[in-house]
């Protein structure tokens, strides 16, 4: 069994989708079998896939699904099974039909009024949002932490559509007046988020298509990824954004975005095989969402920037933000405390070389991928390195110090 996960160096955006579909593509071209695990966030995420005259913006399904790869939504993945049906429809719709979407019965959904809530605290933030995509996933995080109040997979298929949306009827009845307490929201002072989170035919709504979404979808035990010949943990977001790192905080996912979710798995499965961890990152530094961004002035004060055909602007998150990269010891340090912990060996993918004409940009100045290989790989601590200079899999080489 190979294993691999792929990681966000930065603040996310970095194109863990493309290095996803090349480690699916190698599977697939060595006729292995391969399965790619969601494991943080949920419908929050977005990424980019090109290949064979396509392209598609991956949420819920692995980005190895042009390669024939099959999905786990792992127990800490929190999946939004409502929207399942429209990504499943958009892949339909460019001629893609997914592989198997498979799922732990116990991994938290998300569900109409985590989202609710979310929108509504930061609309009412202002100014000072946290840059928060609307989706739910810390609502749903906080909410599922009550075992009680948890909703899951398993539950629907085991109870039903009826037992389901009695299930939901109670937490709003039981869990979402306090909660809402809590957060000093008053119904009546939401807006069209006060009705809709008072509206029974809207949860009504919600919750049927939810469980008729349960049937693209297979409930099976995690140790399910040893019946593949090669395992991918698909990260989301990025490692500066992971929800211990206090240093940015309110700004961060509720989620752990390193390896710490792949190595629990491995651990509770006993598998010990040497794992590779592809850190992502571009020649530059990327954000889309509010907060604290290192080295963003430098970009502003030249006018640089750069474009982005998937995270364009919108209400939650603004436009995506640019900066360089600090000097070497800030741009190892995630990337070191992560692997060091774990143990994965640590690679990294550089991407968007063709738009530095092949140059890393750093608050010191650019310099050749080379170059910046030399300085940051002094104690020899990366396994190896590779580049993509374009939007496809098959682009992307080992570097060889050419």
């Amino acid at each position: 069994m190979s294993i691999k996960a792929v990681i966000g160096k930065n603040f996310g955006d970095e194109g863990k989708g493309l290095a996803t579909d090349y480690l699916a593509m190698l599977s697939q071209m060595s006729g292995r079998s391969c399965i790619v695990v969601r494991h943080n966030g949920g419908a929050q995420a977005g990424h980019t896939v090109e290949a064979s005259g396509k392209r598609f913006v991956f949420r819920e399904i692995s980005s190895g699904t042009f390669r024939g790869a099959d999905t786990l939504w792992a127990p800490t993945f929190m999946p939004d099974l409502y929207k399942l049906s429209n990504e499943i429809e958009e892949l339909s719709s460019i001629g893609v039909k997914p592989s198997k979407i498979l799922s732990v019965p116990d991994c938290p959904l998300t569900y109409i009024d985590d989202i609710l809530i979310n929108m509504s605290l930061e609309t009412r933030r202002g100014k000072d949002r946290h840059g928060s995509c609307g989706m739910g996933i810390d609502e749903a995080k906080r909410r599922s932490l009550l075992q009680e109040y948890r909703i899951t997979p398993g539950d629907i298929f085991s109870e039903g559509f009826e037992g389901f949306y009695k299930k939901l009827i109670r937490i709003r009845s039981e869990y979402l007046p306090e909660r809402l307490k809590a957060l000093d929201l008053d119904p009546s002072q939401m807006g069209e988020y006060g009705e809709l989170i008072t509206d029974k035919n809207v949860l009504f709504n919600y919750a049927l298509q939810m469980c008729r979404n349960s049937s693209f979808i297979t409930l099976e035990d995690e140790s399910v990824i040893r019946d593949y010949g090669d395992v991918i943990f698909e990260g989301a977001q990025g490692l500066v954004l992971d929800e211990e790192n206090k240093a940015f905080a309110p700004n961060l996912t509720s989620s752990r975005t390193g390896l710490t979710n792949p190595d629990a798995m491995l651990s509770r499965l006993g598998i010990e095989e040497e794992c590779e961890a592809l850190y992502v990152t571009r020649t530059y530094v990327t954000k889309h969402g509010a907060g604290k961004f290192p080295y963003e002035e430098i970009f502003l004060k030249e006018g640089r920037a750069f474009f982005d055909g998937t995270n364009v602007q919108n209400e939650w998150q603004g436009s995506i933000r640019s900066a360089p990269h600090g000097n070497p010891d800030e741009f190892n340090e995630y990337i070191l405390k992560d692997s060091k912990d774990y143990g994965f060996k640590p690679s990294v993918l550089f991407t968007h070389v063709d738009e530095t004409d092949g140059r890393v940009l750093t608050k010191d100045g650019e310099y050749t991928v080379g170059e910046w290989i030399e300085k940051i790989n002094k104690d020899g601590i990366y396994n190896r390195f590779l580049v993509s200079g374009s939007h496809f899999a098959e682009d992307i080489k080992v570097f060889d110090g050419v």
